[in-house]
């Protein structure tokens, strides 16, 4: 996740990156998770306090998702020792958040990518101890939820994959940056019509458009699966069926 030392107050930003998480917004009744208060109230001695800003404009700090959904420890509590009690640094092989253990931990909550994943090659490496092999992180960062962007995409793949790389399939990287490229417009595009589907006064029309949207929205979520297994065949196919059908939906809403 980020750099960690191995002494204790060191290890103890890992848990501060949840932040103000309500758990009670995902299990009624719950205690408020403590984490977030007590770094942001230190934030000159955290280690990484960017690690923590990161956290509180992703979408899991957004959604609430505590840091102790990862790391572990006990966020109800004020107390340095038992806060941290648990916690693994994430250079251990037996911490959720150690490199290899990543997609099992991301995978909690992120279902359908960690099912597409554990079909590739990748997980296969990764889970043979593999290092120089890409988890969770390598495409969406430790906390930020970012994606890379086609550019930094292909330069990623272009690491391993170029013809003096550890697998040399030097064609793979530029294809990648396409067919990144090719998924963020076409859900640009499904996305732009969502506006206009919402302010449709008849209600049966507006009820059809809905169904060409989620028609719509189905291949775009089997592509972005194929991604995850890094299956480009799969991923064109499913890709193809979306934009059609993004296309026929921008019709209809072109010619009431």
């Amino acid at each position: 996740m980020g750099k960690e030392e191995s002494h204790l107050p060191r290890v103890s930003w890992l848990i501060g990156t949840a932040g103000l998480f309500l758990y009670g917004s995902v299990n009624a009744g719950a205690q408020q998770s403590r984490c977030a208060d007590c770094h942001f109230a230190n934030l000159q001695d955290a280690p990484e306090p960017e690690h923590l800003a990161d956290w509180e404009h992703s979408p899991h700090g957004r959604n609430d998702v505590g840091c102790e959904r990862c790391h572990g420890g006990d966020p109800t509590t004020f107390e340095p020792f038992l806060a941290h009690s648990g916690i693994l640094n994430s250079r251990n092989p037996a911490s959720p958040a150690h490199r290899s253990n990543l997609p099992k931990t991301c995978g909690a909550c992120h279902v359908g990518p960690f099912v597409a994943f554990q079909k590739s090659r990748h997980y296969e490496l990764l889970q043979a101890g593999e290092r120089r092999g890409p988890t969770c992180t390598t495409c969406h960062d430790s906390v930020a939820a970012r994606l890379l962007s086609p550019r930094s995409l292909e330069s990623q793949c272009d690491s391993c994959h170029r013809d003096s790389g550890i697998s040399p399939n030097p064609e793979y990287a530029p294809q990648g940056r396409i067919l990144l490229e090719q998924v963020r417009e076409v859900r640009e595009l499904l996305s732009s019509t969502r506006h206009l589907i919402h302010h449709v006064s008849d209600e049966a029309r507006r009820s059809s458009l809905e169904e060409m949207y989620e028609q719509a929205q189905v291949p775009l979520t089997e592509a972005t699966q194929s991604a995850h297994q890094f299956v480009f065949d799969d991923l064109r196919e499913r890709l193809s069926v979306a934009r059609e059908r993004t296309d026929s939906l921008m019709r209809e809403l072109a010619n009431p």
